[in-house]
């Protein structure tokens, strides 16, 4: 009502069903459609998104502002800046209105608007945010922190059944069962993990075969790099690892070896159907004849 006093007229409200005391309003949408819509008259080409219309709507304010209105022959931008040393400015913080509907995030960092899920950032977990739909596109905004509202998250509207899921909104996973990497719990097993990159492949290759004892033949791998060193005993424990020999003695034995050869490794055959230690069953083809 300030805006009607300023200028000195008074504000009527529309008669439901009758077009003719809303003739102002049609004629805001009938310029919006020439202007803004695209058709076959304009050649604009299609939006996007809601927000490539929201940003043709501000080049069409910014170039319609800056032209003499036809009334009062000024440019309404000119009528603006008298407005402000009038009337009281929009506050430079929104009301919370203007940000939808509250919602608590979940322990899987998401919210649920209309039954369809979103995801927002994991840092707000148990916290409340604001929803709300922008077009084709649903914004989560966050009031709490030193910096005041801001936007968390932006989702394309989506359906039941059809969660919203970003990646980013959530912390890196943690290392599979596959790809962690053995931890030394004891100055025996520090011990053992030093002597070179493949003790580490052995303990778990002979982990994941089963292997038992592996602490009494983790000890005796130290006290060899003693004598040895503890490069020629990785590349036997790498021999070892590579041949599935984690027998008792598999070691001293590749070392032995080592030495014979002067540090050259001959080849283990690799495990097959044509090669295989099984007794063969040939003795047996005659018996009951």
């Amino acid at each position: 009502m300030e805006v009607a006093h300023h200028y000195g007229v008074s504000v009527q409200t529309c008669v439901p069903a009758d077009p003719q005391s809303k003739g102002g309003s049609e004629n805001t949408v009938k310029i919006a459609k020439a202007d803004l819509v695209p058709t076959d008259h304009n050649l604009r080409p299609e939006y996007g998104s809601f927000t490539e219309l929201e940003d043709a709507c501000e080049r069409w304010m910014s170039d319609v502002n800056t032209q003499p209105h036809r009334s009062t022959q000024e440019p309404p931008v000119f009528r603006l800046a008298e407005e402000h040393e009038r009337l009281h400015r929009v506050p430079s913080r929104a009301h919370t209105v203007v940000f939808g509907e509250t919602r608590k995030v979940n322990w899987q960092s998401t919210v649920s608007v209309g039954g369809a899920v979103y995801s927002v950032p994991h840092q707000l977990v148990d916290q409340r945010v604001w929803v709300r739909n922008a077009g084709d596109e649903l914004i989560v905004v966050a009031t709490d922190g030193p910096g005041g509202p801001r936007e968390v998250a932006r989702h394309e509207l989506t359906t039941p059944g059809r969660p919203s899921i970003h990646d980013q909104h959530y912390p890196p996973r943690p290392a599979g069962a596959l790809e962690r990497r053995p931890k030394a719990r004891g100055e025996d097993e520090r011990a053992f993990l030093a002597i070179g990159p493949a003790a580490e492949v052995w303990l778990r290759r002979g982990a994941a075969e089963g292997v038992v004892r592996l602490r009494r033949k983790m000890a005796e791998a130290v006290d060899l790099s003693k004598i040895h060193g503890s490069d020629t005993v990785n590349q036997a424990l790498e021999a070892c690892a590579r041949a599935s020999r984690f027998a008792d003695g598999d070691l001293a034995r590749i070392l032995t070896h080592q030495q014979q050869t002067g540090g050259k490794l001959v080849p283990f055959p690799a495990r097959g159907e044509g090669s295989s230690l099984q007794t063969s069953t040939r003795a047996w083809e005659g018996f009951g004849q």
